[in-house]
């Protein structure tokens, strides 16, 4: 039985990463947070950089207020597990028009494109 709590835990610190990164690229400042969810800043720093473990109602809580995917911390052996970063760039896809995707599109390609040019 040890053997089995041992692969199941999970590290918190790259989880609270995330949430900060999301936190941070929605200008949402740990002071605001805590009024929204009625925590101290001091709490939610420690969550964000000191690895802290959450309660289970303030991770799904913090996960779906900032889209951050629990998946791949979760499900760390699957290769289909999508990152919270490319969560977020779906949904802001998922808004934007056949049009507006095509300026999407040409400019992913351009990128890839520049990848492939020698270095000089």
């Amino acid at each position: 039985m040890e053997t089995r709590s041992k692969k199941f835990k999970l590290d918190f610190m790259p989880i609270g990463q995330d949430i900060k990164q999301a936190r941070e690229a929605r200008e949402v400042t740990r002071e605001q947070l805590s009024e929204i969810i009625d925590y101290v800043p001091r709490h939610i720093q420690a969550l964000e950089n000191e690895g802290q473990t959450p309660s289970v109602d303030l991770l799904f809580q913090l996960a779906e207020m900032f889209d951050v995917s629990l998946d791949r911390h979760i499900f760390k052996d699957r290769d289909n597990v999508k990152s919270s970063m490319r969560r977020r760039v779906d949904t802001l896809l998922d808004g934007l028009s056949d049009k507006d995707l095509v300026i999407v599109e040409a400019v992913v390609k351009g990128i890839h494109q520049a990848k492939e040019l020698p270095e000089g």
